[in-house]
């Protein structure tokens, strides 16, 4: 027969414990910032060909080019070499903006499809990030949220092939001393103010080029 006391402990051993989307609940992007970060990470009276608090050399500031011949309207092409990223345009010209690729055999050339694209992402560092450099990304590795500090920065495009993604993105950074260097763990990145101006323009199911560092891509500086 059940007893009083056995019904007190049963209930318990099913109801106490909390639910997990409380436990588990993931990093998040407060919506209602946004537009007070987009002002942060923006300079004052910001022109993109001539705005540079950040110190970076002038080629890497954005800049109007002549596209190579047959290059598809509205493609990304990631020139390893020169650190550029280009986006193609439907009159022959390619706005370029300077870029970081990643660290060594980090950087993975290939032909990718923008997804999806996130205004403020948050991020979640892989395994493979957290098991290679477990002193930098351990204490992340339930996520951050969106901010100026993220490592994701303002604005991303999400890299898959097929249906797959392949946790690359192009995206705004908070050390945009890097541009123009090796520095990330695979990803490429852009300049905050720069890949907001970028992000309006590209549609999801585009696609993105990631050379070999041994190609070069574009028109020389």
């Amino acid at each position: 027969m059940l007893t009083r006391r056995h019904f007190v402990i049963s209930t318990a051993a099913l109801f106490s414990a909390p639910l997990a989307s409380q436990t588990l609940a993931g990093p998040v992007s407060n919506r209602a910032m946004w537009d007070s970060w987009d002002a942060q990470v923006t300079p004052a009276a910001y022109d993109p060909e001539t705005s540079n608090p950040w110190g970076l050399h002038r080629r890497f500031l954005p800049q109007l080019v002549e596209a190579n011949p047959g290059l598809v309207p509205g493609d990304i092409h990631v020139d390893a070499v020169a650190r550029y990223l280009y986006q193609i345009k439907n009159d022959g010209t390619a706005m370029r903006y300077g870029v970081a690729i990643a660290r060594g055999r980090l950087y993975e050339p290939g032909t990718y499809t923008i997804q999806r694209k996130t205004k403020w992402p948050t991020w979640t560092p892989t395994q493979a990030m957290i098991k290679r450099d477990p002193d930098l990304y351990v204490q992340h590795a339930n996520g951050m949220n969106a901010g100026p500090s993220n490592p994701l920065g303002s604005r991303a495009l999400y890299l898959y092939v097929g249906n797959r993604d392949t946790y690359l993105r192009i995206h705004g950074s908070p050390q945009p001393q890097s541009i123009g260097g090796r520095a990330s763990s695979g990803c490429v990145r852009m300049v905050m103010a720069h890949i907001n101006v970028l992000y309006e323009t590209v549609s999801p199911g585009s696609t993105a080029y990631l050379h070999p560092t041994e190609d070069a891509l574009g028109t020389a500086s």
